[in-house]
C-alpha cells in the first residue's frame, strides 16, 4: 500500500509537534468536539459493478460529509459528496443525520479502499469490493431477527435501569457473535433479513439503531449489508408507515417514485444472480409492528414484484432468482407466528410461474427450510406447499422453490424448542398452523395443515446463518450450482459450527446443449 492510501488510517500518528496533528489529505484535525463519523455501513448502488454507497451516522448536523476513495496501490484520489437524511424520532422528539455518498465509475471485481468523514472530525475508514462483470462464482450470507447485542448471558430478566425499565429486551450475545461469523466466511454482500435491531420494543430506541450499526460495522464498512423491512422496523410516531428511521439509515437500490415507499422493496444483481427485497407487510395478515399497515403500497409492490421475476427469468444473463423477505410462507414451530395465508396466496403463484429457485426469510426464531415447492396441495385451504421432489441434499432448482428460515441472528425469544413432531396424517409429517386471518396485533386465526413440506429443521441450536457459494459453471447451456452452508453459532461462547451442507442446481439460462 502506498504511503498516501496509509494517510487517513494513521491520522495524526508519528508526529514530535505539541499543536495537533493535521493530514495533507483530508485536511481534517483530530480530536476535535465535532460529532464523530459513526455505523459505518455500505450497501449496494443500482449497479453492484460499479457503484457502492458509503452511509454513517451524526448526532448533529454537520458540513461537507464526503467520502475520499481510491485503490490498494493509487490510494485516495477520488472524492464523493454524501446528501444527508434525516429523521425525528417520534418517541423522543431527537433528530438523527444519516449521509449517504454514492460512488460511482468504479471497476469491477476490484478492491477499493475509503474514508469517510466531514469538517472537523476525525475520518473512520474501510475497503469493499465490487461485484464482477458477468457469469462469475462469488459467496453471499444471509440471517435475520437479529438486535443488538447484550454483554452477558442472562437468564430471568432483562437487566434494568433505576426505573426497572429494560434496556435492549430482545438483546443476547449471540447478535454480536453472529458478526464475527459472518467475517470468518469474507462474502461478497450479506443479507439481513428483517427485524434488524428491534428499536420499537426498547426505551430508547435511536440508541438501539446506534448500538446495532456500531456492532454490524465490524462487517458492514467492508462489505455491503442488504436489509429489508420487517415488522419490528415499525415505529409509532415515525412517519405514515412508521418506517422513516429504516428508510433514513439505509440507502437502497429503490426505483420507487413516491417518497413514502422510497427503500421499502428493491432489486440488484450480482453476477448471474438475481436479489429481490421485499416488505412484507404490505402483504402478510400478521400484524407486528407498532401499527398496521398492511395494504400500503396499492398493490404497487406486487406489481413491480412481477415485473422483476419476468424481466429476470426472460433475461439470458440471470440463473438465479433469490427473493429476500422477512415474514414466512413456511413454519412449523408452534411457539413462532406461523405460515402466513396472504403471503402464499400473492407470493406463491408468483414464485411457480417465474421460477424462484431460493426464498430467504426471518420472522420465525430459528432454522427450517422446505423441500422444493411448486403449486400447492389440492384442495388444501391453506394454499399448501406441494414438494416437487424430496432431495435434501441436492436439489433441482428449476422443479420447485426451496424457502429458508434464516431467523437465529440473536435475537432473545427462540423458538427452535417448539417444532411440531405429530404424525399429522399417518404418514410422518408434521403439523403446521397457518395465518388464515387478521385479528390485531400478534393474534391470528390459524388453521393447522398436515406440513409435507418440511426438509430440514435445528432444534437443539437456535442462532446461525446461511452461506451460499455461487459456481457459475463454465460454458452456456452448464449446470450452475449454489452451495449452501447453515452454521450455528454455538451458545454461550459463540464458536461457529457447521450444521448442514446442501446443494442447489439447475440449467444455465444462456443456452446450449450442455455437452463440450
Amino acid at each position: 500500500m502506498s504511503g498516501a492510501a496509509a494517510g487517513p488510517l494513521v491520522l495524526g500518528a508519528g508526529t514530535a509537534e505539541a499543536a495537533p496533528a493535521t493530514s495533507e489529505v483530508t485536511g481534517l484535525t483530530t480530536g476535535s468536539a465535532t460529532t464523530p463519523v459513526q455505523g459505518l455501513h455500505l450497501t449496494f448502488g443500482a449497479d453492484p459493478r460499479s457503484q457502492m454507497v458509503v452511509s454513517w451516522v451524526t448526532d448533529a448536523d454537520v458540513k461537507n460529509p464526503r467520502v475520499v476513495y481510491g485503490t490498494l496501490s493509487g490510494g485516495f484520489g477520488s472524492t464523493a459528496q454524501a446528501t444527508t437524511k434525516t429523521y425525528v424520532d417520534g418517541t423522543s422528539g431527537r433528530t438523527v443525520w444519516v449521509h449517504h455518498a454514492l460512488i460511482s465509475k468504479l471497476k469491477a471485481d476490484t478492491d477499493y479502499l475509503y474514508a469517510a468523514q466531514h469538517d472537523g472530525a476525525t475520518p473512520d475508514a474501510g475497503t469493499f469490493h465490487t461485484a464482477p462483470s458477468g457469469r462469475a462464482p462469488f459467496t453471499f450470507t444471509s440471517f435475520g431477527d437479529q438486535g443488538a447485542p447484550s454483554v452477558t448471558w442472562k437468564t430471568g430478566a432483562n437487566p434494568a435501569d433505576a426505573s426497572g425499565r429494560d434496556f435492549e429486551p430482545n438483546a443476547t450475545p449471540a447478535a454480536a457473535d453472529i458478526v464475527t461469523g459472518v467475517e470468518k466466511v469474507g462474502p461478497l454482500f450479506h443479507l439481513l433479513n428483517g427485524d434488524l435491531c428491534y428499536a420499537n420494543t426498547g426505551p430508547d430506541r435511536i440508541r438501539v439503531w446506534h448500538d446495532f450499526l456500531t456492532n454490524n460495522s465490524r462487517s458492514a464498512r467492508f462489505r455491503p449489508w442488504m436489509p429489508c423491512a420487517g415488522n419490528h422496523e415499525i415505529e409509532l410516531g415515525n412517519g405514515t408507515l412508521g418506517l422513516d428511521a429504516y428508510q433514513t439509515y439505509f440507502e437502497l437500490p429503490s426505483t420507487e417514485t413516491q417518497p413514502e415507499l422510497d427503500n421499502l422493496w428493491y432489486s440488484f444483481t450480482v453476477g448471474s444472480v438475481k436479489v429481490i427485497s421485499l416488505q412484507n407487510d404490505d402483504i402478510a395478515l400478521q400484524e407486528g409492528g407498532d401499527i398496521y399497515i398492511h395494504g400500503y403500497s396499492g398493490g404497487r409492490q406486487l406489481a413491480w414484484l412481477e415485473q422483476e421475476l419476468k424481466s429476470a427469468r426472460a433475461s439470458k444473463n440471470i440463473d438465479w432468482i433469490v427473493v429476500c423477505m422477512h415474514q414466512v410462507m413456511i413454519s412449523s414451530a408452534t411457539a413462532a407466528n406461523g405460515p402466513d395465508l396472504a403471503l402464499r396466496a400473492a407470493y406463491g403463484p408468483l414464485f411457480d410461474k417465474y421460477g424462484v429457485d431460493l426464498v430467504v426469510c426471518g420472522h420465525e426464531h430459528d432454522y427450517e427450510r422446505s423441500l422444493a415447492v411448486r403449486g400447492v396441495v389440492p384442495g388444501s385451504v391453506t394454499l399448501t406447499p406441494n414438494p416437487s421432489q424430496t432431495a435434501l441434499d441436492v436439489i433441482e432448482s428449476e422443479h420447485g422453490t426451496t424457502h429458508m428460515v434464516l431467523g437465529g441472528g440473536g435475537v432473545s425469544g427462540i423458538t427452535n424448542n417448539s417444532f411440531t413432531t405429530d404424525d399429522a396424517d399417518g404418514h410422518g409429517h408434521h403439523s403446521a398452523y397457518v395465518q388464515m386471518e387478521h385479528v390485531g396485533k400478534f393474534n391470528s386465526v390459524k388453521e393447522q395443515e398436515t406440513a409435507v413440506w418440511i426438509g430440514v429443521r435445528d432444534a437443539q441450536h437456535p442462532y446461525g446463518f446461511a452461506e451460499f457459494t455461487v459456481d457459475p459453471g463454465r460454458h452456456p447451456g452448464d449446470m450452475t450450482r449454489i452451495y449452501v452452508t447453515y452454521y450455528n453459532i454455538i451458545t454461550p461462547t459463540g464458536e461457529l459450527s457447521v450444521f448442514e451442507k446442501f446443494t442447489l442446481e439447475r440449467r444455465r439460462s444462456d443456452g446450449g446443449n450442455g455437452q463440450h
